[in-house]
C-alpha cells in the first residue's frame, strides 16, 4: 500500500510540474543567465525563490486553507477584493499576457531562426493566425487530445532540454561574461533574479489551478486538511525539484552562450541559437517542433480555463463565444511581439506578486490570528497601495510627490517597498483584532 501511495505521490508531483512547466519557463532563466553573467548563481538563488518556492507554497496554501477557489481565499480580506483579484489573475495568465506569449515564443523558437534575413512582420502575422485558429478549434471542442499531447510533450521537451544541458556542460560555448547593470553585484543579481521569477507567472497559476492537485489527492481517499496538506507538500517538493533543476542549468546555458551567439533581446533566441550551435539545424528543428506543440497545448489550457471561469462568472455569452473572445484578444496582443509582451507584463506583475505573497503568508498564519477579517483587510490594503505604486513606477508613470515618498521607503531601490507596508498592515491588523472584539467589528 505504501509503495502504491508513493508512486501516486510521484505521479501527482509530476502532474504539478507539468501544470507549471511550459516553453515560457525556459526563456526567462536563459535570458537572465545571459545578463547575469558571472553573477548567474546569485541571480538563480533569487529566481528559484519566486519561480519555484512561491508556486509550490501557493498550491500548499490552497490545500491548507480549505477554500474552494482563489476568489474565496482572497475574499477573506473582502468579497469584492476576492472577485477583483481573481479576475485580474485569470486575465494575466490568460489573454493579456500568458496566452499571447505562447504564440510569440512559438514563433521566436519554431519559425524565426530558420528564416534568417527573410523574417518579416507579415510572416509573423500569418503564423499567429494559424496558431490561434488551431487554439480556438481545440478549445471550442474540448477533447482529450490536448491532455494526451501534454503527457507526451512535457517529457519530450524535458529530454531535449536535458540533451542541451549535457552538451553545454561537455562542450561549453564559452565563459560567463561581465554582468549587466541590473546584475552588477551579488545583491543586485539576487534581487533582480527574484523579480525575474515573477515572469513565470507560476505563483498566480498555482492559486488558480491548485484545485486539480488537491482533487487528485482527494481521489486517494485523503480528506482531512492535514493529510491533504502533507500530500500536496510531497508533490510540491517533487515538482519544485524538477523546476529548480531546469532553471539552474538553463540559466547556466544562458550565461555561457554569450561568446557564441551574442546578447539576445529575449530568451527565445538564446535557446534556439544555442541548439543550433550545439546540435546543428537538426537539433534546433527538433526543439522547435516540441516547443511549438507544447506552447499550443498551453494556449488551449489557458483559453479553456478563462472561458470556463468567465462563463460561470458573467454568463451572457456561451462557452464557445468566450473562447472566441479570449482567442481574438490573445491574437491581437501576440502581434506586438515577445519583447513587448514581456515588457508590458512586468508592471502588472510588480503589482500582483506582492498581493500573491501576502495572501500566501496570511493563509498559513490564518489560524494564529483566529481568521479575523480585520487582519486580512489591513494587511492586504497596506500591500495593495505600495504594490500599485510600484507597478506605476515600473511602467514609467509619474505620480509626483507619491513617487518621492515611496522612494524614501526602505527596499524601494529594489522594487520591494511593499514589504515594509505589508508588515505594518499585519501589525495594525493584530492591534485592531486585540482592541475590537469580533461581534463589535460586525
Amino acid at each position: 500500500m505504501g509503495e502504491k501511495n508513493g508512486s501516486r505521490t510521484v505521479a501527482i508531483g509530476l502532474m504539478l510540474f507539468a501544470l507549471f512547466f511550459g516553453a515560457g519557463n525556459l526563456i526567462f532563466p536563459a535570458s537572465m543567465g545571459q545578463n547575469a553573467g558571472s553573477n548567474v548563481w546569485w541571480a538563480v538563488i533569487g529566481f528559484v525563490i519566486t519561480g519555484v518556492s512561491l508556486p509550490v507554497l501557493g498550491v500548499l496554501a490552497m490545500g491548507y486553507s480549505g477554500c474552494k477557489n482563489l476568489e474565496e481565499l482572497a475574499g477573506r480580506a473582502h468579497p469584492k477584493f476576492g472577485l477583483f483579484f481573481c479576475v485580474i489573475s485569470y486575465l494575466t495568465i490568460g489573454p493579456f499576457f500568458a496566452t499571447p506569449r505562447t504564440g510569440s515564443v512559438s514563433y521566436e523558437i519554431a519559425v524565426r531562426p530558420f528564416l534568417g534575413d527573410g523574417a518579416s512582420y507579415g510572416i509573423m502575422v500569418g503564423f499567429m493566425v494559424l496558431f490561434f485558429a488551431i487554439s480556438y478549434w481545440l478549445s471550442a471542442t474540448p477533447q482529450k487530445l490536448v491532455d494526451r499531447i501534454g503527457k507526451i510533450l512535457t517529457p519530450a521537451l524535458l529530454l531535449v532540454i536535458l540533451l542541451l544541458i549535457v552538451k553545454s556542460l561537455i562542450t561549453p560555448m564559452g565563459d560567463p561574461q561581465v554582468p549587466t547593470a541590473h546584475y552588477a553585484t551579488s545583491t543586485l543579481a539576487a534581487v533582480q533574479g527574484f523579480l525575474d521569477g515573477y515572469n513565470t507567472m507560476d505563483a498566480i497559476a498555482s492559486l488558480v489551478f491548485s484545485l486539480l492537485v488537491i482533487d487528485a489527492v482527494k481521489e486517494d481517499g485523503i480528506t482531512d486538511p492535514k493529510g491533504i496538506t502533507k500530500e500536496v507538500f510531497k508533490a510540491g517538493l517533487i515538482a519544485g525539484a524538477c523546476l529548480g533543476f531546469v532553471y539552474i542549468f538553463i540559466s547556466y546555458l544562458g550565461a555561457t552562450s554569450v561568446p557564441a551567439i551574442g546578447m539576445q533581446d529575449t530568451g527565445a533566441p538564446v535557446l534556439s541559437l544555442s541548439a543550433m550551435v550545439l546540435f546543428g539545424n537538426v537539433g534546433a528543428l527538433i526543439l522547435a517542433v516540441i516547443v511549438l506543440l507544447a506552447c499550443l497545448s498551453t494556449s488551449v489550457g489557458l483559453i479553456t480555463s478563462n472561458a470556463v471561469y468567465f462563463n460561470d462568472l458573467v454568463g451572457h455569452l456561451t462557452y464557445k463565444q468566450w473562447v472566441a473572445v479570449f482567442t481574438l484578444i490573445s491574437f491581437g496582443v501576440a502581434l506586438f511581439g515577445l519583447k513587448t509582451i514581456i515588457s508590458a507584463a512586468i508592471p502588472v506583475l510588480m503589482f500582483i506578486y506582492p498581493l500573491i505573497i501576502s495572501t500566501i503568508i496570511l493563509t498559513f498564519l490564518h489560524n494564529l490570528f483566529g481568521g479575523r477579517q480585520c487582519v486580512w483587510a489591513w494587511t492586504t490594503a497596506f500591500t495593495f497601495v505600495p504594490a500599485l505604486v510600484t507597478g506605476f513606477q515600473t511602467a514609467k508613470v509619474s505620480l509626483g510627490p507619491i513617487d518621492t515618498f515611496f522612494q524614501s521607503v526602505p527596499l524601494a531601490e529594489y522594487g520591494m517597498s511593499w514589504l515594509c507596508f505589508t508588515i505594518a498592515g499585519f501589525v495594525i491588523g493584530l492591534i485592531w483584532k486585540a482592541a475590537v472584539h469580533e461581534k463589535e467589528a460586525a
